[in-house]
């Protein structure tokens, strides 16, 4: 997750919710303006919404080329004679 800068100046700012016992909830982001003590920490590497998306593409572009990757190798035996699984 990244730190995103709004058209309105504020930055989205990546937050992890946890339980009592330490375990991770979920994420999310938390919306912070100029007057927050660590505005100026996020907002050196804060990405626009279209750099984010961008980014997001090209995740989804890379995972989708290691998909088919994954299913030729299945398709081709998914190295169970490795594994002596035959």
């Amino acid at each position: 997750m990244y730190v995103i800068r709004l058209p309105n100046g504020n930055l989205l700012v990546p937050e992890s919710a946890t339980a009592p016992d330490g375990s991770a909830l979920g994420d999310a982001y938390v919306e912070i303006g100029p007057a927050d003590a660590d505005y100026a920490r996020f907002a050196s590497g804060a990405l626009s919404e279209e750099e984010a998306e961008e980014k997001k593409r090209a995740w989804r572009a890379g995972d989708e080329v290691l998909r088919h990757e994954f299913l030729d190798f299945l398709a081709r035996g998914g190295g169970m004679e490795a594994a002596g699984e035959r």
